[in-house]
């Protein structure tokens, strides 16, 4: 699933997290899983997927754990979820 979303990661980044703005490759966008008033400390690089929020620490590697953590699903539901999103 990581491999199929990376090519949609954009799209799927303005899906999932409306809003952001591309600082280079990074999508830097509020945190919906938190009261985070302004962007800055939540991004997402587009190309690779990993992301991470510097407010909390709270990272990931790629499309999958992100999905997990914005959905509140396991890793196993968030990439049954992403492989029917992505077909």
């Amino acid at each position: 699933a990581n491999s199929a979303a990376l090519k949609h990661l954009p799209d799927l980044l303005e899906q999932w997290l409306p809003g952001g703005s591309y600082q280079g490759t990074e999508y830097v966008v509020r945190n919906p899983t938190r009261s985070d008033s302004h962007p800055g400390s939540f991004c997402i690089n587009s190309k690779t997927g990993k992301w991470a929020d510097f407010a909390t620490g709270d990272r990931g590697n790629d499309a999958v754990s992100l999905h997990a953590y914005l959905s509140g699903k396991s890793q196993y539901q968030a990439a049954r979820s992403l492989s029917r999103i992505l077909g």
